[in-house]
């Protein structure tokens, strides 16, 4: 007797055997496979073997080209080994037309990577796909939260022309595909992650895509750092980028007016030890940087609002942190013989 999850691959599969297109059966197929609890994945695969018809095929094949790449990497269950979906995958595509084979065998032919938004509190990383034989061309989009650590928020697959509506810029694909592997890890990681209600459904087509790049770059360094060249000219300049860039870390697209508020009103004096030319230079040094990172004019104001208050915030050893204070009471003990 079917199960409903069955009568209804079933269903659905019959009308994608009449689309014939590998796109849009790989899209159902990553929809399907993040609606299985690992409890139900078995046994919804005996009974796609069991029942031996072209739709359960289909459906075997297409969980299959999603499975197959995984195996290489992060797995999409560790409750759900991949050789589950792939142990079938190649009998099931040798009993279907000739299209069925072509799910899972793309190449990417473009990346990019920028800002979401207006002050970078999400990124978005781009790679672009096409099946071998040249068709269906298909963007892969996903948002990374800069704000809360870069856990994946959000993926989306569209045209390549969705890409023309975004400011992003191009870059190396096995970096952008590194970036993309490191923030689903991440989300998988984190127990209770907020992401967006389209997430679930794209994220094993995601992985599988990202997958087929050679060579992903992980952890995937940003190179935004060390593109700014616009320091001050004046004493004290470096030793303040220094911080600023301990501060920024690895998500230097993320800079708002309430993270430059947090950086001089909070993190400087409460982590940071700095000579007064450092001290004196800091308000420069991070217009410079807010220029560089989009002169956004919000974020210029909030500079010049918080900068006045940075030598008596740094001079108040009352917001230093533990660390800080350590450090501090080591310079100021009188050295040992």
């Amino acid at each position: 007797m079917s199960t409903p999850a069955l009568t209804t691959a079933i269903t659905q599969a019959r009308d994608l055997l009449r689309w014939r297109s590998p796109l849009r059966t790989e899209l159902w197929a990553s929809r399907l496979m993040a609606g299985l609890e690992p409890a139900e994945a078995r046994g919804f695969v005996q009974e796609l073997v069991a029942a031996g018809r072209p739709e359960t095929r289909l459906t075997l094949a297409a969980l299959s080209a999603l499975a197959v790449t995984t195996a290489a990497g992060t797995e999409p269950d560790a409750d759900v080994p991949p050789d589950l979906y792939t142990a079938h995958g190649a009998e099931a595509r040798d009993a279907l037309p000739a299209w069925v084979r072509r799910m899972g065998q793309v190449d990417c032919d473009g990346a990019w990577y920028g800002k979401a938004d207006r002050h970078g509190q999400q990124a978005l990383a781009a790679l672009s796909f096409r099946y071998r034989d040249g068709k269906e061309p298909h963007v892969l989009i996903v948002a990374v939260d800069q704000v809360n650590g870069g856990l994946a928020v959000d993926a989306l697959v569209e045209e390549p022309k969705f890409l023309d509506d975004l400011s992003l810029e191009a870059a190396e694909p096995r970096v952008v595909a590194g970036r993309i592997l490191d923030a689903l890890e991440l989300t998988d990681r984190v127990m209770g992650a907020a992401v967006a209600d389209t997430y679930p459904a794209v994220r094993p087509f995601a992985l599988a895509r990202a997958l087929t790049v050679p060579d992903p770059v992980r952890p995937a360094p940003d190179d935004t750092l060390s593109r700014f060249h616009d320091l001050p000219a004046t004493e004290g300049a470096e030793e303040a980028f220094a911080k600023l860039a301990e501060f920024i870390g690895d998500r230097p697209l993320w800079w708002s007016p309430a993270r430059v508020s947090q950086f001089l009103t909070s993190w400087l004096p409460r982590e940071a030890i700095l000579s007064p030319e450092a001290i004196s230079a800091m308000p420069d040094v991070v217009r410079a940087w807010s220029r560089f990172a989009g002169a956004d004019p919000d974020v210029l104001r909030q500079v010049d609002a918080d900068a006045p208050r940075l030598p008596e915030l740094m001079a108040d050893e009352s917001l230093a942190g533990f660390g800080k204070r350590l450090a501090l009471s080591r310079l100021h003990s009188p050295d040992e013989d």
